[in-house]
């Protein structure tokens, strides 16, 4: 009589004198208690319970059972303790904000590295730096950060800005437009809730302009888009917190945060240049400034207005 989660099971039903109520503290049917306290009683040989009208108590044998049970299960608690505790399994939680697609992403990553959990959240755009900040996600697919401080942001692509109208809108029957030929229109800024803003724009309240990716998420058959051509594009970044830096004032980052920024990049499984930045531990972020010989914060330049086409 040594298996000590069949006697922690016995103790708790000479605990609390019902078997039903022990069952549910204990998460699991009646059915399997009850099995169990048989085939213990079967090992004893003889009864261990008996049941009357006042609940279950404990027989002769019982009573004798439950002081070696209790002995087992201090022996088993103090050999827990003793024990080293396990590794923790690595993971990575990836958020992304809407309009951002991350499956081609998340698909490498899980036939790359199978041994480390990835999960992938929607992070609406208010939430995304408290998402960070406040540890409910490893990385995060941001739309043009405002506030970067304490934060890697390494930007990927700048989304085109598109225009939202009713179908029946002038600006519908053209390929494209500037902002000039949205000049006298009820402009509307853009809400924290797409659904609801491109709701007002079906209304006639006014058209918005947003992110081309987010027009096509909230994509609706009595609404149109069209490409604004000198309207400001809007960067997508990558980022992730700071993490503290070591006594050389390197910045210490996970590899499992390096790995993902090495798929997101397009970088092979064996890629030297990926192999080499987990030795040097070097700041993406640096890195792609130093590659690109600017600010990485920098905003794609607009480009240049042009003159309305008509729909042929």
């Amino acid at each position: 009589m040594t298996d000590p989660t069949v006697l922690r099971w016995f103790v708790a039903v000479a605990e609390t004198g019902a078997f039903g109520r022990t069952a549910r503290a204990l998460s699991v049917s009646r059915q399997r208690l009850s099995a169990a306290i048989r085939d213990l009683e079967a090992e004893v040989g003889e009864r261990v319970f008996v049941t009357d009208e006042s609940g279950t108590h404990l027989t002769a044998a019982g009573e004798t059972l439950l002081t070696h049970a209790r002995a087992v299960i201090a022996a088993d608690d103090e050999r827990r303790r003793a024990e080293p505790a396990p590794e923790p399994v690595p993971t990575l939680r990836i958020g992304f904000v809407p309009g951002v697609t991350v499956t081609k992403w998340t698909r490498i990553w899980a036939d790359r590295f199978p041994e480390t959990p990835l999960t992938a959240e929607v992070i609406e755009e208010p939430d995304q730096l408290a998402a960070l900040r406040e540890g409910r996600v490893d990385m995060c697919f941001v739309r043009e950060p405002a506030d970067r401080d304490g934060l890697h942001t390494v930007p990927l692509y700048a989304e085109v800005a598109v225009v939202v109208v009713p179908k029946d809108h002038p600006v519908a029957a053209y390929d494209a437009v500037t902002l000039a030929d949205l000049d006298g229109e009820s402009m509307q800024e853009r809400g924290d809730d797409v659904a609801v803003t491109l709701e007002m724009v079906a209304a006639g309240v006014g058209p918005v302009v947003l992110p081309h990716s987010l027009a096509r998420l909230h994509a609706r058959k009595d609404l149109v888009y069209r490409p604004v051509t000198d309207a400001p594009s809007t960067q997508v970044f990558l980022a992730w917190p700071v993490e503290g830096a070591g006594s050389d004032g390197e910045e210490i980052d996970s590899d499992p945060r390096q790995e993902f920024l090495g798929i997101v990049r397009g970088r092979s499984a064996h890629s030297s240049r990926a192999a080499a930045e987990r030795r040097t531990g070097a700041d993406p972020a640096a890195r792609a400034t130093r590659r690109k010989g600017a600010d990485p914060a920098q905003k794609t330049p607009p480009r240049p207005a042009s003159r309305r086409k008509r729909a042929r």
